[in-house]
């Protein structure tokens, strides 16, 4: 028998929760700068130096500087507490690795799509994709240095983006930035199942 002073539950323990997020976006947006800001681990990187199979296929308009690619993926992790864990994955940018997304996609409670506002046109692979499956997903612009800033309903009507997608002005290298975005992509995902299940069950959409 249990002594007054001894420690007893007071039911089963917490069943651990992990959420699964994506990080999108056109080649050479922050994907693999957000993930690594924002991760408590040193994140998992499968970056490769661009090379001569790349040379015609990864423009670098804008972007001249840079010399790697992601070419898998990017893996980064965030404890909110002992039971919840954030798994972070991003996706790689150039069209020949995109046959990886539906692998990557899977489970994923939403996404962060990453917009450089000197290549816009990169973003509408992502939006699409993910339009098309119905996964949630914010676009986090990603302020650069030099580059002309936007107001977010100008980027919402270039993407042409529902209005209930969120839009984000955000610096991928500032941990507290990407930790702003990945909020708002939780709690919008969160609106998006309750109103899906509203709409399921038939009544209104809050």
């Amino acid at each position: 028998m249990a002594s007054a002073g001894s420690d007893q539950t007071s039911g089963p323990p917490e069943v651990p929760v992990t959420i699964k997020l994506l990080v999108a976006g056109g080649f050479g947006a922050g994907k693999t700068t957000l993930v690594g800001a924002v991760s408590e681990i040193r994140p998992l990187r499968t970056e490769e130096d661009l090379s001569e199979p790349g040379v015609g296929v990864d423009i670098l308009d804008g972007v001249e500087r840079k010399t790697t690619t992601t070419v898998a993926l990017d893996f980064g992790r965030i404890t909110i507490r002992q039971n919840l864990v954030i798994y972070l994955f991003g996706t790689p940018g150039q069209e020949r690795f995109w046959f990886m997304w539906d692998e990557l996609a899977r489970g994923a409670l939403g996404a962060v799509v990453l917009a450089d506002t000197r290549r816009l046109a990169d973003c509408f692979p992502s939006v699409d994709y993910f339009e098309r499956r119905q996964v949630p997903f914010v676009v986090a612009v990603n302020c650069f240095e030099g580059a002309r800033r936007y107001h977010p309903a100008d980027v919402r009507s270039a993407l042409d983006l529902d209005p209930i997608v969120p839009v984000i002005m955000s610096d991928a290298r500032q941990r507290t930035s990407g930790r702003d975005v990945l909020v708002a992509l939780i709690e919008h995902a969160l609106q998006e199942m309750q109103r899906q299940r509203a709409q399921a069950a038939g009544a209104p959409a809050p």
